[in-house]
């Protein structure tokens, strides 16, 4: 197991290509060094929510039901309270999304830089429908409020990796840095 440094806790990556998928989060040696790290951070349980939101997507893929509970359960909070706060942010998957989960930015600056056929440039190649996991379970494309990279529109983000000035014509090739080697769906 990979030592982490609790001041790095809330910036390991949490959208990865591998899931590990675990019943329960903390019962393992992994979740509970997670939480142990992440909870001497904060003065107050409640701080190291978002983290161990981010650390059960990590592992699982996405924001079950069952995980808020124990997260709920692991900080003092109630599991209303975890719920409402993943709803809020868009960066937590709330259901099962594709190994590869394509975000694409439709905001302002991405939209006058054809943003939307970026948008279904990749649902196009991916053999996808917009939110819907593809056949192969390798795809879920999305649009994105804002990915903060407006001077790089249109922007792309892919699990933890953002591409810039992706056009539809250069879909294929973003496709082809996820899986070298592997065809693309």
């Amino acid at each position: 197991m990979k030592k982490v440094h609790p001041a790095v806790v809330g910036a390991q990556p949490f959208q990865l290509a591998e899931h590990r998928p675990v019943e329960r989060l903390f019962e393992d040696a992994e979740g509970r060094d997670r939480l142990e790290k992440s909870l001497s951070r904060y003065p107050e349980k409640k701080g190291a929510l978002l983290p161990m939101l981010a650390y059960a997507q990590e592992r699982n893929g996405w924001l079950s039901p069952e995980a808020m509970e124990e997260i709920a359960e692991a900080l003092d909070l109630t599991p209303a309270y975890v719920r409402s706060v993943a709803t809020f942010y868009t960066m937590y998957a709330k259901r099962p999304v594709g190994r590869y989960w394509i975000q694409v930015c439709t905001c302002i600056s991405c939209h006058v830089n054809r943003g939307e056929e970026v948008f279904e440039s990749f649902l196009e190649h991916t053999g996808t429908r917009a939110g819907e996991v593809s056949e192969d379970g390798r795809y879920t494309v999305i649009e994105a409020e804002c990915l903060g990279a407006c001077g790089f529109a249109t922007v792309v983000q892919v699990n933890d990796r953002y591409f810039e000035n992706v056009t539809p014509e250069t879909v294929p090739e973003v496709l082809a840095q996820l899986e070298p080697g592997e065809p693309e769906a």
